[in-house]
C-alpha cells in the first residue's frame, strides 16, 4: 500500500511540474502602460541664455601723471557730477617741474634776444658789405637756432602746467561711483598704462545684459524681441527687457561657438546691480489655448510585439473592408504604409508610418517630415492603437500637437513595461503605472 502511495505522490509531483513549465513557456505575457494626458494650455517657445548686467555706459577714470594720492573725495556708491574733483595727487614735484620751465623759458627767451639783436647788427653790415657773407649766415643760424629753443622751452613750460593740472582728478560724466581702487597716500605710476582709480556708471536706471547665445539658436533671435530673465538675488521676481543688438562678432569657447546679444532693461527701482548674473529666456513663440503632450508620448517607441500585433490588425481590417467592398461591387483600395485602406478606408497613423520612421511598417515611400509624430494609446476595446499628429511648438517639456479625433483629456502612452501574468511587475517609483486606465482613444482614427 505504501507503494502504491509513493507511486501515486510521484506522479502527482511529475504532473505539477509539467504544469509549472507548460505555464512558463506559454510566454503569455501582460504589457502595462504609462500614460499622460492630452492637455489644454499655454506654451512658449524660448531660447534659454545666461549673461551678465551692466550698466550701459561706465567710465574707467585714471590718471595721466604718477605720483602719491593725496586725498580722496569720493567713496563706493557715491553720486557724482560732471567736473566735480574726485582726487587730488601730491602736486610738489609737479610745481617744481613748472618753475623749471619757466626758468628754462626765461634763459631761453634772453637767448634768443641776443642772438637776434646780433644777426640784425651783422645783416645791416653785410648790406653794407662790411663783414662777410660767411659772417652773416653764421649770424642768421645762431639767431634761428635761439629762436628754436625758445620755442621749445615754451612748449615745455606748457607741457609742465598741464601736468600739474592733471593732478586733480575730475569726474568725466554724472553718475555712480562702482568701483573705488586707491586709498590717500598709496602711489600710481603712470610711465607705463594708464592706472584705473574709479569706475563710473553713468545711470543705472537703464542696464543692459550681454548674453552669450550659442549659434544654433542665434537665428531665432532679432532686435526688438521680448526677453525675460531672473537673478539669483530675487529669485521669486522675474524681470523683463528688450533686444537691442545681436553682435556679428563671434566668441570660441571650448569649440562652441557663441555670439553675444545685448538686452535693454528697465531698472528704476534700483534693485538690479552691475555684474549680478541674469538667465535669460528670448520668447520666440507663444500659443494660447492650445492642445499639448508630454514629450515622452512623442518619443515613445513601442516594442516589436507590440507593433506585431498592431499590424496584424490592421491588416485584418483593411481584409474585410476590401472584401466588403468587393461583395458590393466596388474596387478596393490599397494598403497605406500602416496597412490601412488608404485616404478613402481611414488611417491610424498616416503615411508616415508606427513610430514616426521613414517608410513605415508594410510599405515603402515613408514620411519623413520634422512636424509629424505618431500618438499611441488604447482604444475603446483596450487594443493597441495609434494616430498621425502635427506638431507645433515646444518648451521643451510639452508639445502642441493638432489632428482629427485629438482632444482634451485623451490618454496616450509615454512608456510600457512587461511582466509575468502570474507575477507581479516591477515599478518604477517614479513612473506610476495605469494598467489601461484613463479615457480611451478614438478606435485607431485619425
Amino acid at each position: 500500500m505504501s507503494r502504491r502511495n509513493a507511486i501515486i505522490a510521484i506522479a502527482a509531483v511529475a504532473l505539477v511540474s509539467a504544469l509549472v513549465l507548460a505555464r512558463r513557456g506559454s510566454g503569455n505575457e501582460e504589457s502595462s502602460f504609462r500614460f499622460v494626458a492630452v492637455e489644454l494650455g499655454d506654451l512658449e517657445q524660448v531660447v534659454s541664455a545666461t549673461g551678465s548686467l551692466d550698466a550701459v555706459t561706465t567710465v574707467q577714470v585714471g590718471t595721466q601723471v604718477s605720483g602719491i594720492i593725496n586725498d580722496v573725495f569720493v567713496d563706493f556708491n557715491d553720486d557724482v557730477e560732471e567736473g566735480q574733483i574726485i582726487a587730488r595727487l601730491d602736486r610738489t614735484l609737479l610745481e617744481i617741474a613748472v618753475s623749471e620751465a619757466q626758468s628754462n623759458l626765461t634763459r631761453s627767451q634772453a637767448q634768443f634776444e641776443f642772438v637776434d639783436r646780433n644777426f640784425q647788427r651783422t645783416k645791416s653790415l653785410f648790406e653794407q658789405q662790411l663783414v662777410s657773407e660767411a659772417e652773416f649766415n653764421q649770424a642768421e643760424y645762431d639767431m634761428r637756432t635761439a629762436e628754436a629753443a625758445y620755442e621749445s622751452s615754451r612748449i615745455s613750460l606748457d607741457r609742465a602746467r598741464r601736468n600739474l593740472g592733471y593732478a586733480t582728478i575730475y569726474a568725466p560724466i554724472s553718475g555712480k561711483v562702482v568701483e573705488r581702487n586707491v586709498d590717500p597716500g598709496q602711489t600710481v605710476a603712470a610711465s607705463m598704462s594708464t592706472p584705473q582709480l574709479f569706475l563710473i556708471a553713468n545711470d543705472l536706471s537703464e542696464m543692459q545684459i550681454l548674453a552669450s547665445v550659442d549659434e544654433s539658436d542665434i537665428g531665432a533671435i532679432e532686435e526688438g524681441q521680448d526677453v525675460r530673465f531672473t537673478v539669483q538675488a530675487y529669485p521669486d521676481d522675474t524681470f523683463t527687457g528688450t533686444v537691442s543688438q545681436v553682435r556679428l562678432q563671434s566668441k570660441v569657447q571650448e569649440n562652441v561657438v557663441n555670439y553675444t546679444v545685448v538686452v535693454n532693461v528697465r531698472n528704476d527701482d534700483g534693485r538690479l546691480l552691475p555684474g549680478m548674473t541674469a538667465t535669460v529666456e528670448f520668447l520666440v513663440q507663444t500659443a494660447t489655448d492650445v492642445l499639448k503632450v508630454a514629450n515622452a508620448a512623442l518619443r515613445f517607441r513601442p516594442p516589436e510585439a507590440l507593433m506585431a500585433g498592431l499590424i496584424e490588425r490592421q491588416r485584418a481590417v483593411f481584409e474585410q473592408r476590401r472584401a466588403e467592398r468587393e461583395a458590393a461591387g466596388e474596387t478596393g483600395g490599397q494598403p497605406n504604409a500602416e496597412g490601412g485602406e488608404g485616404r478613402e478606408g481611414g488611417r491610424p497613423g498616416g503615411r508616415e508610418g508606427f513610430g514616426g520612421q521613414r517608410g513605415g511598417v508594410g510599405g515603402a515611400g515613408g514620411f519623413n517630415r520634422d512636424d509629424i509624430a505618431t500618438l499611441y494609446y488604447l482604444d475603446d476595446e483596450g487594443q493597441f492603437a495609434a494616430m498621425r499628429a502635427r506638431k507645433g511648438i515646444t518648451d521643451g517639456q510639452y508639445t502642441e500637437i493638432l489632428g482629427r479625433n485629438i482632444e482634451e483629456g485623451l490618454q496616450v502612452i509615454a512608456a510600457v513595461t512587461t511582466g509575468s501574468s502570474n507575477e507581479s511587475s516591477s515599478t518604477n517609483p517614479f513612473q506610476p503605472q495605469q494598467g489601461g486606465g484613463g479615457r480611451r482613444g478614438p478606435g485607431g482614427r485619425f
